[in-house]
């Protein structure tokens, strides 16, 4: 499903206490909100108003619809006037999708000549809020907490970001991952467990042989090639003579493709130590198939390429690109320390700057027979995320690092890939320590789309452990945080 295709719940608290008029006025009410919403052009789905609940049963029917339905990707409450919270326990307790408090009310003013008893009646949602609040917090859910006026483009804004993560959420509870081939020989962090990953997350990973690929490649047609490299020259410049080895990428590009789409999947891994069959490491492939929004993770790491997948659905529509990325090495100047992300071959060129180049050159690890075409090209400028998951044994770790991406500060001629440079925050020798104290992993996902907030919604909508390494991050303070995380994670038995 496109992001546009899921929808959010509006679902509002009340009592018969107030008679019908008033519950008429606030579903009336109810309803309009939701209509500016939707016209407002901030929220990236739609809002569909169900219910004004009254009772314990109104409640748990519309929480239980809400859990079937596959457009349904959360809900969001209001108590516009009071709701007396023993009757949301049963609804709460079995739900599953996503859920937003948006603490507002329907007025932005008191009104000095209009404020009587009826008024107040009418408008308790400083009242009805915090009733609502503390059946949530009594039964420990993860929920988001929006409060200001819903008419402010903050709080649009608050509540279209916390949709995207939701949106995100629903994308991998049906995620399928196609990994070719294993993972590269004696790498950890590409290690996982798939049944507590696919019992968290809901991620079905799964293997497909090289030879598997071959044979798809096979029965790719010159047809189909010649329409592809129509595809690629709109995009990118082809800056090599080597014509074949941009086709061959196109013919890898194809098989993968029908591959993933007959199966399902949404990301898929592969290595360079296993091309049983193939010429080339798919690069150019790769990379096109990351542009469609498909995710990807070098050296079998199916995590990264998991996760690639998720962060690009809930950035759909926004321009600054997420992608596949590799920390490789610093630069360690005085007053301007960098780091350079990159890979062999596979880097989105969502990320790129200009228009990216194709070009042919020479591979020199695993089994190319012959030159890969790989897109070359500067990453964009601006602020940034990298994000990695990692299994503790366990438990997972979602790890956010917040940074700046920069232009390149040389041009290095002679490097054949394409290339990324940011600042890490809070600086690069804290933010290292700290990133390597978590345990954060060499392959990232970064992203200009996604927030490191969204992410936090994420895993608090998840379930799982979360990092954040931002500005203000010590060591110190780093250390303190895992160690009473891994207390409280151990109390809570997983």
């Amino acid at each position: 499903m496109a992001l546009k295709d899921y929808e959010f719940w509006f679902v509002v608290g009340s009592q018969f206490l107030y008679g019908p008029e008033v519950l008429e006025i606030v579903a009336a009410r109810a309803q309009e909100m939701v209509d500016e919403l939707n016209n407002s052009g901030a929220l990236p789905c739609k809002i569909v108003y169900k219910v004004t609940a009254k009772t314990n049963k109104e409640i748990s029917d519309v929480v239980r619809e809400a859990n079937f339905d596959k457009k349904c990707a959360g809900i969001i409450t209001w108590c516009h006037t009071f709701s007396p919270s023993k009757m949301w326990i049963n609804g709460f307790a079995s739900l599953q999708k996503p859920y937003c408090h948006l603490a507002t009310q329907y007025n932005k003013e008191i009104p000095n000549e209009e404020i009587d008893m009826d008024f107040m009646n009418l408008n308790q949602a400083a009242h009805g809020d915090r009733e609502h609040g503390f059946i949530a917090a009594r039964l420990r859910m993860p929920r988001k907490i929006i409060a200001g006026y819903w008419k402010d483009e903050s709080v649009r804004a608050r509540l279209g970001d916390w949709m995207r993560a939701a949106v995100g959420v629903a994308f991998s509870k049906e995620l399928s991952v196609m990994r070719f081939g294993d993972n590269m020989r004696e790498v950890a962090v590409t290690e996982g467990d798939k049944v507590e990953v696919q019992s968290k997350l809901g991620w079905q990973v799964n293997t497909w042989a090289v030879g598997d690929l071959v044979k798809e490649m096979d029965a790719v047609t010159e047809a189909e090639i010649d329409a592809l490299i129509e595809i690629y020259k709109e995009n990118y410049d082809i800056a090599t003579d080597n014509i074949d080895a941009i086709r061959y990428q196109a013919k890898e590009e194809i098989a993968i493709k029908k591959m993933l789409d007959r199966e399902n999947c949404k990301a898929f891994s592969n290595t360079f130590q296993d091309l049983y069959g193939m010429e080339q490491l798919p690069g150019l492939a790769s990379q096109h198939l990351m542009a469609l929004g498909y995710g990807y993770g070098g050296e079998g790491d199916w995590k990264v390429a998991a996760m690639t997948a998720i962060i690009k659905a809930m950035g759909e529509g926004k321009p600054g690109g997420t992608s596949f990325m590799e920390d490789y090495t610093y630069h360690l100047v005085d007053g301007n320390k960098l780091s350079l992300g990159a890979h062999m071959l596979e880097v989105c060129p969502s990320l790129a700057a200009g228009k990216p180049r194709i070009e042919t050159h020479h591979l020199g690890i695993g089994m190319n027979e012959k030159d890969p075409a790989r897109l070359v090209f500067e990453g964009k400028e601006g602020k940034a995320i990298v994000v990695s998951l990692i299994d503790m044994g366990g438990r997972l770790r979602l790890i956010c690092q917040d940074i700046e991406c920069v232009k390149p500060v040389m041009e290095m001629p002679n490097l054949p890939v394409a290339r990324v440079m940011w600042k890490a925050e809070p600086s690069l020798e804290t933010g290292l320590e700290c990133w390597i104290t978590a345990g954060g992993a060499h392959h990232t996902v970064l992203t200009h789309d996604v927030t490191s907030e969204q992410m936090r919604d994420f895993a608090k909508m998840m379930d799982i452990e979360f990092v954040h390494i931002d500005k203000n991050t010590t060591q110190e303070s780093l250390e303190k945080e895992l160690f009473f995380a891994d207390v409280a994670w151990k109390l809570k038995g997983v």
